[in-house]
């Protein structure tokens, strides 16, 4: 489905709203002595430590009330609730906190995701941080940080590049393992940590590269238009498509991109 200018204006309006609501929910949460469930042991997950929280449970059924009363027709994918098909070829595609390790432990390091998918790819992003008050934007018109129009850095080579991963335990294969080291061997700066802030990062122009794998769609379709949006690219390990998450290669310069490339694939 395409939209119109006048409809992403519109709709990236509405997505503000969706953060703002998320927002009240989860910000009294933050720093404070609450409950943490496991789901792999409430639903028996393979991924290890799988932290939810009422905060993540609360903001996501808000978000997902204000659309069901604006826009019924609507498909709904969240990380907590799952899927709800719509009759509109639109999709919200949601994750109330990713980062949910850095939020149990205090760390401001975690954001809202929101997304909109026209049912081809995601065309409106938003990774709103409450803490700090900053929301990011990513929609047809580019990539902002409030009113600020973000681009991405010039990094044409991994040796002055800024790597980021949100951890290495990401990587649960030799063969991840390896194809992570290979870049990181190469990079001028190696970070661990961020998760969704990593990638609005690239956006601002401090990280020049985001590796990662085990992604779902609601971990990266709301950060797709905000990359890219600031000049950056976003595609899985062999360049495809990574919206339905996965390996995400998320870059702020195209050469820097197609150096990386070649090594995650030996």
């Amino acid at each position: 489905m395409t939209l119109s200018p006048n409809e992403i204006e519109s709709l990236t309006q509405f997505a503000g709203r969706l953060a703002d609501t998320s927002r009240a929910v989860i910000l009294p949460f933050f720093r404070t002595e609450m409950p943490v469930d496991d789901k792999a042991d409430l639903w028996g997950g393979a991924k290890g430590y799988d932290p939810v929280t009422e905060a993540d449970r609360a903001a996501e059924a808000a978000i997902r009330a204000l659309i069901e009363a604006e826009y019924p027709a609507h498909g709904i994918l969240g990380e907590e609730f799952g899927e709800k098909k719509g009759t509109a070829p639109l999709t919200w595609v949601l994750d109330p906190i990713d980062g949910t390790r850095a939020f149990i432990t205090g760390l401001p390091l975690w954001g809202t995701l929101i997304a909109l998918n026209d049912g081809t790819r995601p065309v409106i992003g938003i990774m709103d941080q409450p803490f700090t008050g900053e929301r990011f934007i990513g929609n047809a018109t580019g990539a902002f940080l409030g009113a600020r129009a973000l681009k991405t850095r010039a990094c044409p080579t991994l040796a002055h590049a800024r790597l980021m991963t949100t951890s290495p335990h990401l990587f649960r294969t030799e063969a991840d393992r390896a194809a992570f080291d290979r870049v990181a061997a190469g990079a001028q700066l190696v970070r661990y940590g961020g998760d969704c802030y990593a990638y609005a990062m690239i956006a601002a122009g401090q990280v020049d590269a985001v590796i990662e794998t085990g992604l779902e769609a609601y971990d990266i379709q709301a950060l797709i238009p905000i990359v890219e949006g600031a000049g950056g690219k976003v595609t899985n390990w062999t360049g495809g498509d990574c919206q339905n998450g996965g390996t995400v290669l998320a870059t702020g310069d195209a050469r820097l991109h197609d150096e990386i490339l070649g090594l995650l694939n030996g």
